[in-house]
């Protein structure tokens, strides 16, 4: 669901209607929704859809306003009345199917994707679809027992509350809508209906809003959106997402209505530093890479030793929608040019919400690598570009609907934010403690038709080691064997890429390894495009006698089964096609 606090474009805008011209609800009713006021905009369509045989222009309004705030339930009642209409729009079956999904009702999910992509002719993305309803499915019949999740009582309510953060020894900082005082029920987003976001503290015995100085004005009390934040290890600065609060007249104008004269723009957001005094929080600094009329910037996220600042953007150059960036610390203190955290993170979906634990791993959401549906909690070992293959946290941490904001400092208990049914109110805080524990026998896959893709493999599945003879790359009979087995996998997979990485024993010169090593990468790639793998899904390595398996200075130390060890090729999972 495309909701203010993942996607990090649309906020707000204003509207130089004529007070001559006279418009009528619907025509005020589209106005309202063009500037993103869907909950202004649903109060004037409901009536209209009161008498016989409404306008099923105005049945996808409601539809599409009950989905932009994030309620799935409406969303897809309504998405089910305007499919009966013969001039429904086709984007009406993919949106029904993304409400039947986050409700757990993966068949009618699976039926009404097929309907969409079936007519706009996409059979890649009806797969990657139909297989994330699968993986739900299987997922949810064998949950990973390690974990018990509790709903947050103490942190919850009937608002919005989501994206935890430590607030050093002192409780935890997290963002909610829910009103504060009598100043919020004066300010209303009209998205929602509710208050902004504004950031709240909450320690064993209170939840109260989080100290800000009157430097900061109305910046986090109520004018428009603060949160998340994140803080150092010693929780004196902090990095606060925001709305940005420049006046509307020098911000650029996205469209412009000559007819009602409707001047429509884009409040993006932006990261702040704060230090704090006296327990109370000011000195904001705008980061310098904040860019409010190209693009966002938000969900900062800093590594242990505070050298590495990651955050979420939507700037120029990433690899999808939203994708995580960071920026290192310079020697005078300063951040150095952002730089994306590369594919292996990032797709052509969105990735969001970055959080960064104890011992560097990283934590984050994204509605592009394969998952349950909506945004996935994903974990992958790395730093700055360089990552391990992504592991999905599957269920119950995931559901079907959005999961984000993992926070753990070890990886055995924190919180995490979701909109899954049976939350108290739009999303929730849950508190998680992990024990990691024997996992269950995965049940088989459900039987399907042949024109149906399997279940959605585990990234683990895919897996050979290959040997060689000395000086060789022919494919010998049991890397065939391995190879075959492979090619099985990929065929039952067809959006799956690999990566080929080979290399050779310590004898014989390097340069002259690396050449071997490319011939065994280029000799199992063509044994796998004869058996009908496409070219485009396998990828070569040839790395020589790097990364040893049997590590032995020189040849004179290794056993001759030691050599064999590392005369390999080694098969890794790629991410997917795009």
């Amino acid at each position: 669901m495309k909701k203010i606090q993942i996607f990090l474009v649309l906020i707000q805008c204003v509207t130089l209607v004529s007070a001559q011209e006279q418009l009528s609800k619907k025509q005020l009713a589209d106005k309202l929704f063009e500037r993103y006021e869907y909950y202004k905009a649903l109060n004037l369509y409901l009536p209209l859809t009161d008498k016989n045989n409404p306008d099923v222009r105005v049945v996808e309004r409601v539809a599409d306003c009950y989905r932009l705030m994030n309620d799935s339930k409406n969303a897809g009642n309504w998405y089910a009345n305007a499919i009966t209409y013969y001039n429904a729009q086709a984007i009406d079956w993919y949106y029904y199917a993304e409400a039947l999904l986050q409700n757990n009702k993966l068949k009618e999910a699976r039926t009404q994707y097929t309907a969409y992509y079936n007519s706009v002719g996409k059979p890649e993305e009806l797969q990657f679809k139909l297989a994330t309803c699968d993986s739900a499915a299987k997922w949810m019949a064998a949950p990973n027992k390690g974990y018990t999740i509790n709903q947050d009582k103490k942190l919850n309510g009937i608002y919005a509350e989501w994206g935890v953060t430590y607030y050093g020894g002192n409780g935890v900082v997290f963002t909610s809508d829910r009103i504060a005082g009598s100043e919020d029920a004066k300010q209303t987003d009209n998205r929602t209906g509710n208050a902004y976001f504004k950031l709240f503290r909450a320690n064993k015995d209170s939840v109260l809003l989080l100290p800000m100085s009157s430097e900061g004005g109305k910046i986090f009390n109520g004018d428009y959106h603060a949160g998340p934040a994140t803080f150092n290890a010693a929780a004196d600065t902090a990095w606060i997402t925001i709305t940005t609060t420049v006046p509307r007249g020098k911000l650029p104008v996205d469209k412009r209505d000559k007819g009602s004269h409707q001047r429509l723009y884009t409040r993006r957001l932006m990261l702040m530093m704060a230090t704090e005094k006296d327990g109370v929080w000011g000195i904001f600094k705008n980061f310098a890479y904040n860019n409010i009329k190209a693009y966002s910037v938000g969900h900062a996220a800093l590594s242990p030793d505070g050298s590495l600042l990651y955050f979420t953007s939507d700037m120029p150059g990433g690899e999808g929608g939203t994708d995580i960036w960071y920026c290192q610390k310079q020697s005078d203190g300063s951040w150095g040019k952002p730089a994306n955290c590369g594919n292996t993170i990032n797709t052509k979906g969105d990735e969001a919400f970055p959080v960064i634990r104890n011992d560097g791993d990283l934590e984050f959401s994204s509605d592009g690598l394969p998952g349950m549906g909506g945004y996935d909690l994903f974990e992958a070992k790395g730093k700055m570009a360089e990552w391990s293959t992504p592991v999905n946290h599957r269920y119950p941490v995931n559901s079907t609907a959005d999961d984000f904001y993992f926070l753990t400092a070890d990886g055995l208990s924190g919180y995490f934010s979701s909109n899954r049914a049976g939350g108290a109110g739009n999303d929730d805080i849950y508190s998680f403690k992990y024990q990691p524990q024997a996992q269950p026998v995965m049940p088989a896959p459900p039987t399907v038709i042949v024109s149906t893709p399997k279940p959605l493999f585990d990234p683990q599945d895919i897996h050979a080691i290959i040997y060689y003879d000395l000086d060789k790359s022919n494919i010998r009979p049991d890397a065939a064997a391995e190879l075959d087995k492979l090619a099985e996998v990929l065929k039952a997979n067809p959006l799956v890429k690999v990566k080929l990485a080979s290399y050779t024993d310590v004898r014989a010169s390097g340069n002259y390894n690396i050449g071997l090593s490319k011939r065994r990468s280029e000799s199992a790639i063509a044994y796998l495009v004869k058996q009908g793998i496409a070219p485009a899904r396998l990828s070569a390595g040839w790395f020589g006698e790097e990364n040893l398996v049997a590590d032995c200075p020189d040849h004179s130390s290794c056993t001759e089964a030691q050599h064999q060890l590392n005369r390999r090729t080694e098969v890794v999972y790629d991410g997917v096609l795009k």
